[in-house]
């Protein structure tokens, strides 16, 4: 399904402006415009569809359903369902968004958005038939258990009064010219479509610039820095290595199956197996685009948490597998 910006990117890079593939310049065009266009494809098709949804949704029977006894499946369910969706890190906030926006309490949602980027079912085959599978369990128990046990955490710190005004608003449906707390048998299709609509535009425009500045610092990160460095930098067995890594992986920008064949050619080349996982994780999972587009949705402080959650357990992640390869 996704192939489509794909092939949308060559044509404009390749037929259109008939750049050389070569170049690190078109590298990274054809990056930017491939996650551009697939983000903001995403971001109105699913906020649309959620609200759509919500429109006709008990949202007080959703969070009775989540809370309490649930939470706890709340957590595994949220990484579960981030595993087998092929979203990169920026792509899983429009569903992060949706949820919010469908009453799901927000450490559940985090515990989606921490894994969405890491895991989905094209990653775990090409790390399979790449690297083992003893590498391949390792990050898919890795990327799970960062995400339950940051739900857990978040919830824990009350993450749900960190949102900025506008999630707050979307999670308690006061976004909208529907009352979504009114007979549901009363709200005709014409009502559900205008609020869903009204909905999606609202957060596409307050969203879409930092879509572009964030792709845009990570497209030319992505195109810009060779591999030769990074071996170079993080090539050795000393402990600071594996938190380089994690800090270096943050300004990246890939989704898994594009940095698949990256890692392949780091641990060909020696780097060891804890930081290559380090700077994996890192790279998909906590992007600096992603940070920039978070920060419409959460406050800063909850931003300087997940960037510290990040940090902290990628790193021991690292340390841990380093310990044991």
């Amino acid at each position: 399904m996704f192939k489509i910006f794909t092939y949308l990117a060559d044509f404009i890079c390749y037929t259109l402006l008939k750049l050389n593939p070569e170049n690190k310049f078109t590298d990274a065009l054809h990056f930017f415009i491939e996650d551009t266009s697939k983000i903001f494809v995403l971001l109105i098709v699913m906020i649309y569809l959620i609200a759509l949804i919500r429109a006709s949704m008990n949202l007080e029977l959703v969070r009775h359903k989540l809370q309490g006894k649930s939470r706890w499946f709340g957590y595994t369910a949220g990484s579960l369902f981030g595993a087998i969706t092929p979203f990169c890190s920026c792509s899983s906030i429009p569903m992060f968004l949706g949820f919010t926006a469908a009453g799901i309490p927000t450490g559940v949602t985090l515990s989606f958005l921490i894994t969405s980027p890491l895991l989905n079912e094209v990653a775990i085959v090409l790390l399979g038939s790449l690297l083992g599978v003893r590498f391949t369990l390792t990050y898919l128990i890795a990327g799970l258990s960062v995400g339950i046990i940051g739900g857990i955490f978040f919830d824990f710190i009350n993450a749900d009064q960190m949102l900025q005004p506008m999630a707050e608003k979307i999670s308690k449906g006061e976004n909208s010219t529907i009352n979504l707390n009114s007979d549901k048998k009363k709200i005709q299709l014409k009502d559900r479509h205008e609020f869903a609509k009204s909905e999606a535009l609202e957060i596409f425009t307050r969203v879409f610039k930092w879509v572009l500045i964030g792709v845009g610092i990570g497209a030319g990160l992505h195109g810009f820095v060779p591999e030769s460095w990074i071996i170079e930098h993080l090539g050795g067995k000393t402990w600071w290595n594996v938190p380089a890594a994690a800090l270096l992986g943050i300004p990246l920008y890939s989704n898994a199956s594009g940095m698949i064949p990256i890692i392949e050619t780091l641990l060909g080349k020696g780097l060891p197996v804890g930081t290559a996982l380090t700077f994996m994780l890192s790279t998909v999972g906590a992007s600096f685009p992603e940070f920039l587009m978070l920060k419409q949705v959460l406050k800063p402080r909850l931003l300087t948490y997940l960037f510290l959650y990040f940090l902290i357990a990628f790193t021991f992640i690292g340390l841990l597998i380093n310990l044991l390869f």
